[in-house]
C-alpha cells in the first residue's frame, strides 16, 4: 500500500498553505484532553491485550489519495454551482490538496486528470508537489468528454466505438496519459469509459466488447513494467441500457485477458443497489486482481456522497475485507486507495478531510478486529460470535487515536476548526478568478 511521505520528505518542503506555528497554536489548548482520552482509550484496549501505540502507528502508514478534481465544487445533470475561491487550474488544485493533507496528514498524493490538469512542464509540476508536501498517484484518462480541438467525437463511445478513428484516438490519449505519469512519478494508469448504449439493439453486445478489449490491449502493451491499468467498471451512466464495462465480472474478465498488469478498480458508488461490495473486495483479492478502491458513499446510485456520510458500517466491512487481503496477500497487495466524490454544497476541502477522517476511522477500527477470535468463531459456525467480533471492533470511538496521529505528523487535532480559523478560502476567494455558472457535473 502507498505510504505518506517520510519526514526527510516532509522536511523538504518549501511552500505549505498554511502556518504551522497557527495550526501548533489551536492543537494547544487541546493537547491535554486528547491525551486524557488516547490514555483512556490505551487502557481499555491494553485490557483486551491490544497495544494502542501499534494501532496507531499502522493507521500513521495509511493514506489515501485525493482527486485534483474533487478540489471543485461538482454538480449534477443538472446544474453546478461554484464556491468563491474554487480553483481553475491544476496549480491552485495542488494547493487546495496541499491544505486537506497538512491538517488532515492523511493525503500526501494526488491523483491527475487530462486533459483537465494538462501543463506545459511536467517536471516543474512534479517539483511544484513536492514543495507543497505531495506527490501524485494515479492518472486518470478522459475519453468520456469531447475537448476542443479534438479529431473525432465519443459520441459513439471511445475504446468501444464502432468507428476505428475514434478507438485510435482514445488509445492514443491513454498512451500520453502514461507517458504524462511517467514524467510526474505515477505507475498507475485508471481507464473508466462511459462507453454503452441507450437502446436495445443499438449496438451488438458482444461486438462492443471485443472492440474494448482489442484497444485496451494496445494501451496495456503501452504500459512500462512497473505499471498497472486499473480497468474500472461502473454500472449505468451515461450509458442507460447497457455499459461495456458494468461490473466486477465484466472488470475481472476483462483483467485477466488484457494481462497480469491489469487490475480491477472498485468504486463504492458503481454497482446495484444492496451489492455486497465486500464480497466483491474478496473475489478480487482471491484472484489477484484487485488494484484499487474508489472511497465515496450512495443513497440511491452513483451519487458521489461524501465517504461514511450514508452508510460507515458498510465502509468499515469493506476496510474488514481489505485488511484480510493485506494479511493473506496474492501476488502483493498494493491497492490505489482515493476518494472520489462530487461536493455539490459544501466546501470541498471541508468535505475531503471530513472524508478521509471517516476513511481512516474505518481502517483503525478493521485493524482492531480480534482476527483469532473471529477465525475460531468462523470455523466453529458461532454466527453470534463471529459478528460480535466485529461489531466490537466497530464499536471503539477511535478518534483519538486519529488525533494522535495527526498532531504528530504536524497536523490538526480539529481539522475543521483548524481550516476554518486559518481563513484560507476567504484568501482564496480574494486572489484567485471566479468560475462561471456551470451547466452539469464537471
Amino acid at each position: 500500500m502507498p505510504t505518506r511521505l517520510c519526514a526527510k520528505e516532509r522536511d523538504m518542503t518549501t511552500n505549505l498553505p498554511l502556518s504551522a506555528d497557527q495550526i501548533a497554536t489551536l492543537n494547544a489548548p487541546q493537547m491535554d484532553a486528547l491525551a486524557d482520552d488516547y490514555g483512556s482509550l490505551g487502557r481499555k484496549l491494553s485490557r483486551a491485550g491490544i497495544d494502542i501505540d501499534a494501532i496507531k502507528d499502522k493507521v500513521a502508514a495509511f493514506s489515501v489519495a485525493v482527486p485534483s478534481w474533487g478540489t471543485g465544487r461538482g454538480g449534477t445533470r443538472f446544474a453546478k454551482f461554484p464556491i468563491a475561491g474554487e480553483p481553475t487550474n491544476i496549480h491552485e488544485k495542488l494547493e487546495d490538496c496541499a491544505v486537506v493533507n497538512q491538517l488532515s496528514t492523511l493525503t500526501p498524493r494526488v491523483s491527475p486528470h487530462f486533459p483537465w490538469d494538462k501543463v506545459s512542464d511536467y517536471a516543474a509540476l512534479k517539483q511544484e508537489a513536492e514543495s507543497l508536501g505531495l506527490g501524485f498517484d494515479a492518472v486518470n484518462s478522459n475519453t468520456f468528454q469531447d475537448q476542443p480541438g479534438q479529431a473525432h467525437s465519443y459520441n459513439t463511445g471511445s475504446l468501444a466505438s464502432t468507428l476505428e478513428a475514434t478507438r485510435q484516438q482514445a488509445i492514443e490519449h491513454n498512451i500520453e496519459c502514461i507517458e504524462i505519469g511517467q514524467q510526474i512519478g505515477s505507475t498507475d494508469l485508471t481507464v473508466w469509459v462511459g462507453d454503452g448504449t441507450n437502446f436495445p439493439g443499438q449496438q451488438d453486445l458482444g461486438r462492443s466488447l471485443d472492440r474494448y478489449l482489442e484497444a485496451a490491449a494496445q494501451v496495456y502493451a503501452a504500459l512500462p513494467e512497473d505499471w498497472r491499468i486499473l480497468l474500472e467498471h461502473k454500472m449505468f451512466e451515461p450509458a442507460f441500457y447497457s455499459t461495456v464495462i458494468s461490473d466486477w465480472g465484466s472488470s475481472i474478465l476483462a483483467a485477466q485477458e488484457l494481462g497480469p498488469k491489469a487490475k480491477c478498480l472498485v468504486d463504492l458508488g458503481h454497482h446495484a443497489p444492496n451489492v455486497n461490495i465486500e464480497q466483491i473486495v474478496a473475489r478480487l483479492h482471491r484472484f489477484g486482481k484487485l488494484g484499487g478502491f474508489h472511497f465515496n458513499d450512495s443513497k440511491y446510485g452513483d451519487d458521489d456522497l461524501d465517504s461514511g456520510s450514508i452508510n460507515p458500517h458498510q465502509l468499515f466491512l469493506v476496510f474488514n475485507e481489505l485488511i484480510e487481503a493485506e494479511l493473506n496477500p496474492r501476488d502483493g497487495f498494493n491497492p490505489a486507495y482515493m476518494i472520489d466524490q462530487s461536493h455539490n454544497v459544501t466546501d470541498p476541502i471541508e468535505s475531503m478531510m471530513s472524508s478521509a477522517e471517516a476513511i481512516a476511522s474505518c481502517y483503525a477500527k478493521a485493524v482492531l478486529v480480534d482476527r483469532e477470535a473471529l477465525n475460531a468463531a468462523q470455523q466453529g459456525n458461532d454466527t453470534m460470535m463471529a459478528f460480535q467480533a466485529l461489531r466490537r471492533a466497530y464499536n471503539v470511538d477511535v478518534a483519538p487515536i486519529l488525533a494522535m496521529v495527526r498532531v504528530e505528523a504536524g497536523g490538526a487535532i480539529d481539522v475543521l476548526t483548524a481550516y476554518r480559523a486559518s481563513g484560507y478560502r476567504v484568501r482564496k476567494a480574494q486572489e484567485r478568478k471566479a468560475v462561471g455558472l456551470g451547466a452539469g457535473i464537471v
